[in-house]
């Protein structure tokens, strides 16, 4: 059974003759020291798969935390940590781990690249309560590479991991006591990357003086590491997970679309297809997700006495086994060749970008033109939606529109600055109004449903009508924002 905590921690080199402050200068209380001898066997890819997405996989014997660990980017200073016992799995990473990092393994084998053992002095600051707030160790560290060829190497390094009661101010303050001892920021932000030479691939940035191609790739690279990230937490059914992996498919998408002037359309119909298909088999599982917490929502705010029958236990027998055979074929398309196919594709695409000649031109002067294109796209969109008398589906078309408006801006944006956020920003405000109105929409027929020849009907009406005024109230307040959209110029 994997267990999983999410660490924030920061790593620094030490000199071997540097000492450690006093720890109770920061806190008030450090116990300790506890003494350790930890043994850790990582595996990658022979490429180095996980390592260069900022993965690590380990088997450690000893310590409070035996077993195999997974962990996983997780933001600054953080990452999550997925753990399953030592178990039988003693040369191959159990299922539950390795399912985890398909996303970047893609078929090629796991097998062992370096042997780590440590030797950890630990110290727990608390506060005047007892609370944990940050644990330092001190590590001596002796690591082999493994395969054709191996190397030797040690040395010594201070972790500073937060505890439950902690906050990242007081990263700041030991850093700063650290500091005065002579001791800094690592460069590896792992023991594995420090052994074996290989850092995370990075993610390109871009300025103001950047080119069109330039600034296109750099998103495109932003969101192939999002959707990479939400990958396992998506196969674990994590929150919101099925909507971050749907969004930077979307994304992709727009950006692919909206530029295709600069990263050639024609070249890249085929991914943006594949895209289509992905966001399309996460749509059930996240259509539920929203569906059910707007009905449970709006059900909180009904008085009780308008509360007829038990209608939350109704609401979990309609959705609960909806939402986990839609959850079971996201997995089973995350684990199909069509997906790995795609991920692929993504990778060959960025690798040998097929850039236009306008590429090479500058970001301020290309991408204005493109990005007011999908302003008029969604211009022509919501004028007619709000000539149309039954205009459900026109303003669908509307959301669409001010979707990919709203990601063309944000492309731009690192390049253009202020007035392409707030163009963003206006965009979202649109789309966000449109898709209250599309999720009424679906919403309507599930509570017809839900109500029908049930105890519970009368409820599920006033719900339904709730749904109504509300698409009328986001139809009456769409020309407003429009307009407030329409000031915004590059």
């Amino acid at each position: 059974m994997a267990t999983s905590v999410t660490e924030t921690e920061r790593k620094y080199e030490a000199p071997s003759d540097a000492s450690l402050p006093d720890l109770t200068e920061i806190t008030g209380v450090a116990s300790g020291p506890e003494e350790f001898d930890l043994a850790a066997t990582y595996y990658d890819t022979d490429d180095y798969r996980l390592a260069r997405a900022g993965v690590t996989l380990r088997r450690r014997v000893g310590g409070e935390d035996e077993g195999w660990h997974l962990k996983l980017p997780a933001g600054e200073d953080s990452r999550q940590e997925v753990r399953v016992p030592l178990g039988r799995a003693a040369k191959q990473p159990p299922k539950d781990l390795s399912s985890l990092v398909r996303a970047h393994t893609r078929g090629s084998t796991l097998t062992p690249v370096a042997e780590i053992h440590t030797n950890r002095r630990r110290w727990q600051l608390t506060n005047g309560n007892g609370e944990l707030l940050a644990e330092v160790v001190d590590d001596v560290v002796t690591a082999q590479t493994m395969g054709s060829s191996t190397t030797t190497t040690s040395w010594r390094e201070i972790e500073v991991e937060l505890g439950e009661d902690g906050d990242r101010t007081l990263l700041d303050t030991v850093e700063r006591h650290l500091a005065d001892a002579g001791i800094h920021p690592s460069s590896s932000k792992s023991k594995l990357s420090q052994v074996i030479g290989v850092k995370r691939d990075p993610i390109p940035t871009v300025g103001k003086k950047a080119t069109a191609g330039e600034v296109v790739l750099a998103y495109l690279h932003e969101q192939r590491a999002a959707l990479q990230n939400q990958d396992p937490r998506v196969r674990r059914n994590e929150p919101d997970a099925v909507h971050q992996m749907r969004v930077a498919t979307r994304r992709m998408r727009s950006a692919l679309q909206a530029f295709g002037t600069i990263v050639d359309r024609e070249a890249t119909r085929p991914l943006t297809d594949e895209l289509k298909w992905l966001a399309t088999v996460l749509g059930t599982s996240r259509d539920l997700e929203v569906l059910r917490a707007r009905f449970e929502n709006a059900l909180h705010t009904l008085p009780p006495e308008l509360v007829l029958g038990d209608v939350a236990a109704r609401l979990t027998r309609h959705f609960a086994p909806l939402e986990a055979k839609a959850h079971n074929d996201s997995v089973a398309a995350l684990d199909g060749k069509r997906y790995l196919a795609l991920l692929n594709s993504i990778d060959t695409l960025l690798a040998t970008p097929p850039l236009t000649t306008l590429a090479s031109g500058k970001a301020k002067d290309v991408l204005p033109k493109l990005v007011e294109k999908a302003r008029h796209r969604l211009d022509v969109r919501i004028k007619a939606a709000l000539a149309t008398k039954n205009s459900d589906e026109p303003l669908h078309e509307a959301r669409k529109a001010a979707k990919r408006l709203r990601y063309s801006a944000e492309v731009a944006e690192p390049a253009l600055g202020k007035h392409a956020k707030a163009l963003r920003k206006r965009a979202k405000d649109v789309q966000t109004l449109l898709g209250e109105h599309q999720d009424s929409v679906v919403a309507r027929p599930v509570l017809l449903t839900l109500g029908r020849g049930d105890e519970n009907g009368f409820t599920f009406g006033l719900l339904y009508g709730r749904e109504v005024e509300l698409a009328h109230k986001t139809e009456a307040a769409l020309p407003a924002l429009w307009q407030k959209l329409s000031k915004e110029h590059l």
